[in-house]
């Protein structure tokens, strides 16, 4: 380094030192303050106007006028038409029927469909849930109508062409293969198996003879069995008028007559189960994945609500307490859930995360500790008044707009909720009390009610898990 660079440098060394102490000695104008302001005052979720018709046929119609962007979003839910009205021999067979639907219908084939929705300005999809189908479409105001009839000639005249169901099945075959190479997935099945038995909850997912059995016959006939006026919903929301909306209902589905005897209704899900210990062998793995579940309750249950504010606490979100726990604290895992799953006729209660070999029985041990605490000791005020505010504020967000708004009626009907429950939600989380939350927490959370399902190197964690009981070996 010459003598002119060292000179310079040490010049601006020097410039800066002194600018340092300047600035540590003068006065902080823009200190922050000590404490952070008080939050806003809550803001109720506006509940709109809902108009509701039945039509003779059985359909019910809600309708959702809205002030805001020229946009029409419709969705049409069937009951009894998803995954829990699969037979034994199908499971996942209403994931193929939904995916289906739009692609081929009486009068157009799918690239036809695929193009008139787009010329709406729009779109027009369908998927499958445990207790359902929905179909969903939007368009333009201005297109409202000829919406509302493509969306009843993909619900109503499907055709199914050989050629794309085909093609679903090839894709469906090849996604299932990737799927059960990933240990979420094996978890997931093994888990729902465990908490509901034979029920059809927990038969939900493909099997590769599923999908090859599945034939065009079969997806006619399930069809129309399944999709009948009597049995399903029809949300309307956007900026149309109510009397307008109905008229094209009535004018699209009026004449929409059911096939037959209605099938039978879905059995209630048990409520109770013998507690496995499985480990699902993936040898070489570095880390284990786990999953712990239960029973838990329908969405309709009187503990519905103080349930979902107690697995909001537990393991709803970044700072619920099992993810803080195995996360922050421990540094097991990227993430760690827990909490209810609620279905029309029953529910789930499933905690789960990813957690490195030499931590998986240390991960297992805090879930429980966490699982025993919530359900003994009251949730502190301040911790109670978080996640309240976490989760309304999360709910008016997610129902800003109006499509977000249609789908949440449809699929609260579907699991048995009414219209009203929309804005009732976030004021009945509000009511909760430390001591519903520990009562349902204790209830639904007890560790002995626990399955446990760990997908993960035999060799690697099958000492840590012998705490745990007795663990079947399997690679299935």
């Amino acid at each position: 380094m010459n003598k002119l660079m060292l000179t310079m440098l040490v010049g601006a060394l020097f410039v800066h030192s002194a600018q340092a102490a300047e600035a540590a000695a003068a006065p902080a104008k823009d200190a922050m303050p000590a404490a952070m302001p008080a939050y806003g005052k809550d803001k109720p979720l506006p509940v709109p106007h809902i108009g509701k018709k039945t039509l003779p046929n059985g359909l019910q119609v809600w309708i959702v006028p809205r002030d805001g962007i020229p946009r029409v979003d419709m969705v049409l839910a069937v009951r009894g038409a998803g995954l829990a009205a699969d037979d034994a021999g199908h499971p996942g067979f209403a994931d193929l029927l939904a995916g289906l639907l739009n692609e081929g219908t009486a009068k157009h084939d799918s690239r036809a469909i695929a193009e008139a929705a787009q010329g709406m300005g729009g779109s027009v999809a369908a998927g499958a849930g445990p207790d359902g189908i929905s179909v969903q479409a939007s368009a333009l105001a201005s297109q409202a109508a000829p919406m509302m009839r493509l969306l009843a000639e993909v619900v109503r005249t499907p055709t199914f062409p050989a050629k794309e169901v085909a093609l679903a099945k090839a894709n469906a075959l090849q996604s299932l293969r990737v799927a059960e190479t990933q240990p979420r997935f094996r978890a997931e099945r093994a888990i729902d198996l465990a908490i509901y038995g034979d029920h059809p909850y927990g038969h939900t997912t493909p099997t590769a003879a599923s999908i090859g059995s599945t034939t065009q016959a079969l997806l006619h006939r399930e069809h129309l069995k399944r999709f009948r006026p009597d049995r399903a919903l029809l949300v309307i929301a956007g900026r149309i008028k109510e009397a307008d909306a109905l008229a094209l209902a009535r004018e699209a589905f009026g004449d929409w007559k059911a096939s037959g005897p209605a099938p039978a209704e879905t059995r209630k899900a048990p409520t109770s189960a013998k507690p496995v210990r499985v480990l699902l062998e993936r040898a070489g793995s570095v880390q284990s994945t786990i999953r712990l579940g239960s029973p838990g309750i329908a969405a309709t249950n009187a503990d519905q609500i103080a349930l979902r504010l107690a697995s909001t606490i537990l393991g709803g979100g970044f700072s619920s307490r099992v993810n803080i726990n195995l996360r922050e604290e421990k540094g097991y895992t990227y993430g760690a859930s827990a909490g209810a799953r609620l279905q029309r006729d029953g529910g789930s209660i499933v905690g789960g995360a990813d957690v490195r070999n030499e931590v998986t029985g240390a991960a297992l041990k805090e879930y429980f500790n966490e699982y025993k605490r919530i359900g003994a000791d009251l949730v502190s005020p301040a911790e109670m008044r978080m996640h309240k505010r976490y989760v309304a504020g999360g709910y008016l967000l997610s129902n800003q707009m109006q499509r977000a708004v249609a789908g949440t009626l449809a699929s609260n009907w579907l699991v048995g909720l009414p219209a009203e429950f929309l804005g009732q939600y976030v004021p009945l989380i509000e009511k909760v009390t430390p001591d519903q939350v520990r009562a349902v927490a204790k209830k639904y959370f007890a560790p002995e009610y626990q399955s446990i399902i760990v997908v993960g190197d035999a060799k690697a964690v099958g000492e840590q898990l012998k705490a745990f009981g007795d663990f079947t070996v399997t690679d299935k």
